[in-house]
């Protein structure tokens, strides 16, 4: 987290974004001052993120103003917002994600954030459009959907889930065994070990082979089962630090899970 501490002066955007995300999801209160320094930061998304944080540390800091930033006219931080909400566990904030998700202006990635958002908040009322997104004739809408539905985490949403174990696209599919196994739901097994036994990447430029390896070891340490983790050390050798870096988040949960 010290190293993380230090990004929060980092010249680029995202990153001081996710160095105050990591602190406030962390709650690294040793680096309550620097995160401070931010609520006057140049860019609206590193202001809200740092609101986020100063809201997890217990500060006085409340949400208002990531609630105001979420009726911006710019719809990143509309949905970087309705992310923050959603990350808060503050139920006080429905109100303003389901306007951001009713409203006409809000493009689709603030839809699609905002009603994730509400399933982070476990508001059960928003299972329609997740389905609704679970059916899209997209599969990027599929795959949000199911994020989504394992966000909320009901029952009903996780036998959602196992449907999308027989979608069409491969990246769907580990999503949904990713989401599932995170319930502690192994039925996903047999769709990542397909990946290896039935050799799915062979047609897969290296752009793709790298997306399907870093999902695919995201899902192995969700899942856990001991079939899937013995290709972990495959994947902490691969050629793209992306997937390295999957894998050994994976090898992580893997041992946390234990």
């Amino acid at each position: 987290m010290p190293k993380v501490q230090r990004l929060l002066k980092d010249d680029f955007v995202p990153v001081r974004f996710a160095a105050a995300l990591a602190v406030g999801d962390m709650e690294y209160s040793l680096a309550e001052g620097h995160v401070k320094q931010l609520l006057e930061d140049e860019d609206k998304n590193v202001k809200i993120a740092a609101v986020y944080a100063l809201f997890r540390l217990g500060s006085s800091q409340s949400l208002e103003d990531i609630c105001q930033a979420i009726t911006s006219r710019d719809q990143n931080v509309r949905a970087n917002a309705a992310l923050l909400l959603g990350k808060s566990g503050n139920k006080s904030a429905l109100k303003f994600l389901y306007w951001a998700l009713q409203n006409g202006n809000s493009d689709d990635k603030v839809r699609f954030q905002a009603a994730e958002a509400i399933a982070m908040l476990g508001d059960e009322r928003i299972y329609p459009k997740l389905w609704s997104m679970l059916i899209s004739a997209y599969a990027d809408d599929r795959v949000v959907g199911v994020r989504a539905m394992g966000a909320l985490g009901t029952a009903e949403a996780q036998n959602s889930l196992i449907t999308m174990l027989d979608d069409d696209v491969l990246e769907v599919r580990l999503a949904a065994a990713e989401e599932l196994g995170m319930h502690g739901n192994t039925t996903g097994e047999a769709e990542v070990l397909d990946v290896f036994a039935k050799n799915q990447t062979a047609s897969q430029d290296k752009e793709g082979l790298e997306r399907i390896n870093v999902l695919t070891a995201i899902a192995i340490g969700e899942v856990g089962t001991s079939p899937l983790v013995k290709f972990l050390p495959r994947l902490l050798l691969d050629e793209s630090k992306f997937v390295r870096i999957a894998a050994a988040k994976a090898v992580l949960r893997c041992a946390i899970k234990k």
